[in-house]
């Protein structure tokens, strides 16, 4: 019963980014780089994928390790909170830094260790949640760092602390509530921007 639970909560963390992401090809046009978010929305799907892959070599338990999968994973996380992040911004010295610190969270995983690739993946939550909020300057996307980041962070923690697989199954669906609020805030900037 709770590796169907497990299964199921990792598998809805990737359909729902994925089928955002398909939903969201060419439907936000007041956008000015709109053609970005779908590619967001499915790096996130992917991530979760690249995560479930890693998660079979472990029985499906976690374990805090390095792997090439895990290395997938936190490499399309960072590329789908860049895509999101960057679609909303016309400065292009501000794009490229954007990218450029995905790309350092990416390289820095090999090249250093996880944690100097999470150092990274902050500063793009933390551009992510600047540019977005700058744009939309919608009170909903509060949800983002409450889900995305407090909750899942939480409970990551506690499931590395404990080991108890409990933990495991509250993390992606709170990660997919971040995933959702970010199409919900994109949905209601149509009204707002048209």
């Amino acid at each position: 019963m709770f590796f169907s639970i497990l299964l199921l909560v990792h598998i809805q963390a990737a359909i729902i980014p994925i089928l955002l992401g398909i939903r969201s090809i060419n439907k936000f046009k007041h956008i000015s780089n709109n053609k970005l978010i779908p590619f967001g929305f499915i790096f996130l799907g992917l991530a979760s994928i690249s995560e479930m892959i890693d998660h079979t070599q472990t029985s499906w338990i976690y374990v805090d390790h390095s792997s090439f999968f895990n290395w997938l994973f936190y490499s399309f996380l960072s590329l789908g909170l860049t895509f999101l992040s960057i679609s909303v911004i016309k400065n292009k010295s501000i794009q490229t830094t954007n990218f450029c610190i995905s790309l350092c969270s990416i390289i820095s995983y090999f090249l250093f260790d996880k944690n100097i690739a999470l150092l990274f993946q902050v500063i793009v939550s933390v551009f992510l949640i600047i540019n977005w909020q700058r744009f939309f300057k919608d009170w909903l996307f509060i949800l983002y760092p409450i889900f995305g980041i407090f909750f899942t962070t939480f409970f990551g923690s506690n499931l590395s602390i404990s080991g108890d697989q409990f933990w495991h199954i509250l993390i992606g669906p709170s990660g997919t509530i971040s995933v959702l609020t970010f199409y919900w805030v994109l949905k209601r900037s149509k009204k707002k921007f048209t």
